[in-house]
């Protein structure tokens, strides 16, 4: 069964977490409520309080934390039941960010250029396997930015709706020497450090990154906000 999430897949640099957080704050400035499952599960109500839940014999559950850290940083109320289950709200949409290359530094706990270095690109894309499994298991109403070459796992439909950020390689190379931190950007992405391999590499991921995507999305030269409202209007909420 595909769950809600929104995975969010393209070539190396095409900017996925930048729209990943825009799309956050978008969602959080129109007032939609979310919740977020991870392992443990918890329940977030839009009105920014934090209120009791009521478990299935009608006893009153205590917020646990009222100085929650999560719930703070989105303005959402946030508790745990303590049957370890979630309760879902009939507007439970997109509040958190995950990114996939994030999670297995974490994970790994170095950066991912060591990690091609020391062990090569076969290896990296088993933890990629790894993730992919956890996330469908694990994570619900969330969006979940990729790296460039996550789009080849086989449960990726599970995960969620796939939307594609198109851009040409061109445009993805300006779009990084731009950045305040261009050269930590390029620095950190070993498929980019020759530009003629990554050029080949680029032609050979369109045509897949099109046959994969549920919706494409072309953020070439276009203003983030524009973009954001586009994929937003053309999510089926659930």
């Amino acid at each position: 069964m595909k769950k809600n999430n929104i995975i969010l897949i393209g070539f190396m640099g095409v900017g996925k977490g930048t729209v990943a957080r825009a799309m956050v704050k978008e969602v959080q400035e129109v007032g939609l409520a979310s919740h977020f499952r991870m392992g443990g599960k918890e329940e977030v109500c839009g009105n920014g309080t934090l209120v009791p839940y009521k478990n299935k014999a009608g006893t009153e559950v205590p917020v646990p934390n009222e100085g929650n850290k999560e719930a703070g940083m989105v303005g959402l109320a946030s508790h745990f039941r303590e049957d370890g289950k979630e309760e879902v709200g009939i507007n439970s949409h997109f509040q958190y960010v995950i990114d996939t290359d994030d999670l297995i530094e974490s994970m790994e706990n170095r950066a991912i250029k060591k990690i091609f270095a020391v062990d090569g690109e076969a290896y990296f894309r088993n933890l990629e396997k790894k993730t992919a499994l956890w996330l469908e298991s694990s994570v619900d109403n969330t969006i979940i930015s990729t790296g460039g070459g996550f789009y080849r796992q086989e449960n990726l439909k599970n995960i969620g709706t796939v939307i594609y950020l198109k851009s040409s390689f061109d445009g993805i190379l300006k779009r990084i020497k731009k950045a305040p931190n261009a050269k930590n950007k390029l620095k950190k992405r070993p498929l980019l450090q020759n530009k003629k391999e990554a050029m080949k590499l680029y032609d050979t991921r369109v045509k897949e990154y099109e046959r994969v995507a549920d919706i494409i999305v072309d953020v070439e030269n276009r203003d983030l906000k524009v973009i954001v409202k586009e994929i937003l209007g053309q999510i089926k909420w659930k």
